[in-house]
């Protein structure tokens, strides 16, 4: 993923309004972030527990949504599994929602992906952040293989608010 600034990541949010946009918090570490193991930049918002945020490329463009996140008593300790990159954790996975972009997201619809926690699968995907014994299954895809499924799996994911 290619580094973005915060006024490229605040002009990329297709599912809130402007004004919502501009007063979210966006991270102060942009320069330190890892790009070149990103395939998305996720992060969660400090002042507001409920919220996190993913912003991805797409169409040589950012993309970006708002995701409300279960309360902290209601993530439960059983092992599940990302529907982004595939790695299981022991109560690291959570439900997060995205309202729908445009007039269907104004009506109240949204969309759900159980997705890690820390919002680092990229990380997880390259073996650079470890999730625990037996966090992922053995495959006979390629690391770059990995990624491009992770990828995809975000892409439809950001496809279904966008819809």
């Amino acid at each position: 993923m290619k580094p973005l600034t915060e006024q490229e990541i605040r002009a990329a949010f297709v599912n809130c309004t402007k004004g919502e946009a501009k007063r979210l918090s966006v991270p102060r570490d942009l320069a330190d972030r890892p790009w070149d193991d990103l395939d998305y930049l996720g992060w969660r918002d400090p002042q507001s527990p409920g919220r996190a945020y993913l912003v991805t490329e797409a169409d040589g463009r950012a993309r970006a949504l708002v995701l409300r996140r279960p309360s902290a008593g209601a993530v439960q300790m059983r092992r599940s599994m990302c529907t982004i990159c595939l790695t299981t954790h022991d109560g690291g996975v959570s439900l997060m929602v995205a309202a729908k972009a445009g007039k269907a997201g104004q009506q109240g619809n949204s969309v759900g992906v159980y997705i890690c926690d820390d919002l680092a699968c990229s990380l997880y995907v390259r073996g650079i952040k470890e999730a625990g014994p037996y966090a992922r299954l053995h495959e006979t895809l390629t690391m770059e293989e990995r990624a491009e499924r992770t990828a995809g799996n975000l892409a439809a994911f950001f496809a279904r608010v966008s819809a």
